[in-house]
This record gives structure tokens, C-alpha cells and sequence, in this order.
């Protein structure tokens, strides 16, 4: 009887070892909490899809140092209902990118909002802003589906935009 006791424990334990990276994974603890503001960044890729969505850019620092930067935004079906699309940043867009940088000093962050020259404004998740309806704060039906109302210009959004 001890010895099942025992391996039921240690069972337990070692799933609980082995599983717990995974509840660490949308922690923000890596983020540092004051946001970071970067002027004239020039994308070079954008890796749309999930989990995240990665915008890459290049920012010239204060010694004249070109910096590449890599910013973590939500999943492509996440971001999509704040208006971005597959398309929307392209590589060589010049754009202003307000993040929180990772706390090591690394030139990672996570992206709240991004600027594109012309002013257009995209967040980095869905429930980090953007004027929407006030409908939209409640919640929906079965699946947590938006109703269109709540997504810019009243569209339908897919991945595959």
C-alpha cells in the first residue's frame, strides 16, 4: 500500500515538473512594466500567425548603431479584430512601435501598439485597445464569437487576410 502511495506520488510529481513550463508560457514576468517607445523602426519581416504574431525591425540607436529588434504581438485571429491584417505592416514600412522590452536588455519586447507612418494604428492584442463598441465588452455566445459590429469597418476577419 506504501509503495503505491509512493509511486502515485511521484507520478504526480514528476507530470506536475514536467507540465508546469506550459502555464509559465503567457506570463509576463520576462516584460519589464514601463513601456518603451521606438521612433522611426523600418520593419524588416513580419511572421504573421500563432501562437504570436512577430514584427522584426531595425532602430538606429543613439550612437548610430542599427539595433534589430524582434516584438512579440498576439495571434494573427487575436490582432485581426483590431484591424491588422497579413498585409497591413510590410517590410520597409517606417513605423513608431510602443512596447514593454524584456527585463534581460535584450532587444526583444512585447508589442502593445504599432504606428505606421501615415498614423495608422494597430495593438498588439486585442484587448490592449482600440475604440470599439461598447457591445463588445460583453461577452458573446459559445465560442466567444464577436459579432461583426465589433471589428473595424463592421468586416469579417480570417487568418487569411
Amino acid at each position: 500500500m506504501r509503495t503505491k502511495l509512493l509511486a502515485s506520488f511521484a507520478l504526480v510529481a514528476g507530470l506536475l515538473a514536467v507540465c508546469s513550463p506550459i502555464f509559465a508560457h503567457h506570463g509576463t514576468a520576462a516584460y519589464d512594466s514601463t513601456e518603451v517607445t521606438l521612433k522611426n523602426a523600418v520593419v524588416t519581416k513580419v511572421n504573421w500567425g500563432s501562437p504570436h504574431t512577430l514584427v522584426l525591425f531595425d532602430v538606429t540607436d543613439e550612437k548610430g548603431n542599427v539595433v534589430h529588434w524582434v516584438a512579440e504581438a498576439g495571434a494573427a485571429s487575436a490582432v485581426s479584430t483590431t484591424g491588422w491584417t497579413k498585409n497591413a505592416v510590410q517590410p520597409g514600412d517606417v513605423i513608431t512601435i510602443y512596447l514593454n522590452p524584456v527585463k534581460n536588455g535584450r532587444p526583444l519586447g512585447r508589442a502593445n501598439k504599432v504606428v505606421l507612418a501615415d498614423g495608422t494604428t494597430f495593438t498588439g492584442y486585442s484587448y490592449l485597445g482600440g475604440d470599439r463598441p461598447s457591445q463588445c465588452d460583453k461577452e458573446f455566445g459559445p465560442g466567444g464569437h464577436e459579432s461583426e459590429a465589433c471589428r473595424p469597418d463592421g468586416r469579417k476577419t480570417t487568418n487569411k487576410q
